[in-house]
């Protein structure tokens, strides 16, 4: 499915439950896709829950930009298309995450689309061996909405402090892009979505 933005069409994946508990919207980091394993098991959680998942590739990336360009203009698309899929899947809780660049943009807009939740796979705070360009103010962002942090101990783009966010769980040994703990995340993500769908 596509969804026509200012900044040109996004591609939406949607697994849509016939009554869906929640609607969660997931995306991708700056180069990847939305096939990314550790986007692929919170979207099986969710929808193993009862959820909706929309997994949007963004408009940069279906034009075939592996950057995103203006924070402004991704977040001015990103809302788009979630009001798009709002009046698809409508009176149910709004959940929505991603990884790495995309969990930027998820609590950027958290406030803006009424989020429940926010979950952040990957949180880059800081660009490698950076520390004191940190992206803190972006997690922080979402305010009063909970976000759950999920990030490898070992990512060069460092881990957010445990008192920024709901929950950070850290997984020993895994890079920016998660190898294995696919279980892990599964087990963390589960009752968040229980408790933001209720």
């Amino acid at each position: 499915m596509r969804i026509e933005t200012s900044a040109g069409p996004a591609e939406i994946e949607l697994d849509r439950p016939r009554k869906p508990a929640f609607l969660l919207v997931l995306t991708h980091g700056s180069g990847g896709g939305v096939d990314a394993k550790d986007i692929l098991t919170v979207r099986d959680t969710a929808l193993d829950l009862g959820g909706a998942v929309a997994r949007v590739t963004q408009p940069y990336r279906v034009a075939g930009r592996r950057a995103p360009g203006s924070a402004v203009k991704q977040d001015e698309a990103w809302l788009e298309i979630v009001a798009d899929l709002r009046k698809r899947i409508k009176q149910v809780p709004l959940i929505q995450g991603g990884r790495s660049n995309g969990a930027r943009v998820a609590c950027r807009t958290a406030i803006a689309v009424r989020a429940r939740g926010v979950i952040a796979l990957s949180f880059p705070l800081h660009p490698p061996g950076k520390p004191e360009k940190t992206r803190r103010a972006e997690l922080l962002d979402a305010g009063d909405i909970e976000v759950v942090v999920i990030n490898g101990g070992s990512d060069p783009f460092g881990i957010p402090d445990a008192a920024d966010a709901a929950e950070v769980r850290v997984i020993p040994g895994q890079p920016h892009s998660f190898r294995t703990g696919f279980d892990v995340i599964a087990e963390t993500v589960a009752p968040w979505l229980e408790r933001w769908s209720s």
